[in-house]
């Protein structure tokens, strides 16, 4: 693949007397960059807006929209009704078998796409719950700063069943680690539930480590894989993980509100039953006769009609993942954020800003939180000027770096305007 130099579309950093020395560093890398060609493949990469929240909705690919507009065309234009007994019954097996082949490093056959993150999470939760024969497991354990949805469902699944939940106090800077699970883990922990990636700082946490200390407590291992699937190698399979759940629209580009994934390792597919009974997850969706049977494998975990265009969307990118291999994509999510606090420490920290990410790289994933006072009312200043990072409350901007389609020039762009806001507001306090 070819590419243009990256820095050349952000002119804010030409003329800046304290950047030459990063400009040049940072067309160095991108010239370096093994995957700076895939850059050229998404929508927007050619203007100088500089987009850092790629671990909140990715960029969509320039061959979506060929994509969907065929689709539109030939498949549902052309196809109508058919197109169900032809292809669309199939996909979310089809792509979801593919995303656990390139993304999670999971065999056939356990990996499926369906519904959002919230109702696949409750799915999941719900059927490991009922998978726990002991009814003295009534405890369901997980962490204070796990994403909201996933504290929202499962209080309210405690609610529902009557069982207790049982809080890891997580540090919002190191995230949950295998010694406090193995802590709070005992003879009463039915599922324990977490993030492998915090949203708010970036921790990765020790999937193979917990997984391992959930089991040996005698507990199902839940992983909530939203800010993980696609920018960090993942081998659920080898981790002997239980259950995951991810969305689709962060790392996999799959757009806004596109459906959810759900791993469940094949040891537990053949009794496990899932809540929400629906016709796509019957044995026979179209018998349409009395009574519910749950399909074979992992299609058990559908319950209504597929989403279909997300499915088209995130596909281009499976391929992309496929093609240039997790290894190297997480190699740059790593070179990426380096960069990251190789910025802060010359252009920010001096303006009292502090980084909530772990500086070790094995210790995170690929984004950056950076905390300040005024980020709040910077991030949306940045906003009107095109600069796209996001704000996480109390005071934390995210840098958030999608490795195929963000350029070492653009992380550098980002945070020379993020210090250029912050000087102003500091000046106007001074």
């Amino acid at each position: 693949m070819t590419t243009s130099a990256p820095g050349s579309k952000f002119p804010n950093l030409a003329g800046l007397p304290d950047l030459p020395d990063f400009a040049a560093r940072a067309r160095e890398l991108d010239a370096n960059d093994p995957l700076a060609g895939y850059r050229e493949l998404f929508v927007g990469t050619d203007t100088p807006l500089g987009y850092l929240d790629g671990n909140s909705l990715g960029r969509p690919l320039k061959r979506t929209a060929e994509e969907i507009n065929r689709f539109i065309h030939e498949a549902w234009g052309g196809r109508l009704i058919r197109g169900w007994d032809e292809e669309w019954l199939e996909l979310p097996e089809a792509i979801g078998g593919q995303l656990g082949r390139a993304v999670l490093g999971a065999a056939a056959g356990q990996t499926v796409i369906a519904d959002s993150t919230t109702v696949v999470l409750y799915k999941i939760v719900r059927a490991a719950l009922a998978a726990v024969k002991d009814p003295r497991r009534t405890e369901i354990l997980l962490d204070t700063d796990n994403f909201p949805t996933d504290r929202y469902l499962v209080e309210g699944i405690a609610e529902e069943l009557r069982l207790t939940l049982r809080w890891i106090d997580a540090d919002p800077a190191s995230g949950v680690t295998e010694g406090q699970v193995r802590e709070a883990a005992g003879p009463a922990t039915a599922v324990v539930l977490l993030s492998h990636v915090a949203y708010r700082s970036g921790y990765l946490a020790d999937m193979r480590g917990i997984t391992a200390a959930a089991h040996e407590a005698g507990a199902l291992m839940v992983w909530d894989l939203c800010h993980s699937a696609g920018s960090v190698e993942l081998a659920v399979d080898e981790c002997d993980v239980d259950f995951a759940a991810g969305c689709t629209y962060k790392y996999l580009n799959g757009g806004p509100g596109s459906p959810a994934f759900a791993y469940v390792n094949r040891r537990h597919l053949p009794d496990l039953h899932q809540p929400i009974w629906g016709w796509m997850g019957r044995r026979d969706a179209f018998e349409m006769c009395p009574g519910y049977e749950p399909a074979e494998g992992i299609r058990r975990f559908l319950s209504g009609t597929p989403a279909i265009f997300g499915m088209i969307a995130m596909k281009g990118t499976l391929d992309l993942i496929e093609e240039a291999g997790m290894g190297p994509i997480r190699a740059k999510a790593t070179k990426l954020t380096e960069f990251a606090f190789e910025l802060h420490d010359a252009l920010l920290a001096p303006l009292g800003v502090e980084p909530a990410t772990p500086r070790n790289p094995e210790l995170r994933g690929s984004h950056v939180t950076l905390n300040h006072p005024s980020f709040r009312d910077v991030t949306a200043a940045l906003w009107d000027l095109d600069v796209i990072p996001d704000f996480r409350a109390p005071h934390g901007i995210r840098i958030g770096l999608s490795p195929l389609s963000t350029s070492f020039s653009e992380v550098l762009h980002g945070v020379a305007a993020i210090r250029e806001q912050l000087l102003q507001r500091l000046s106007v306090e001074g």
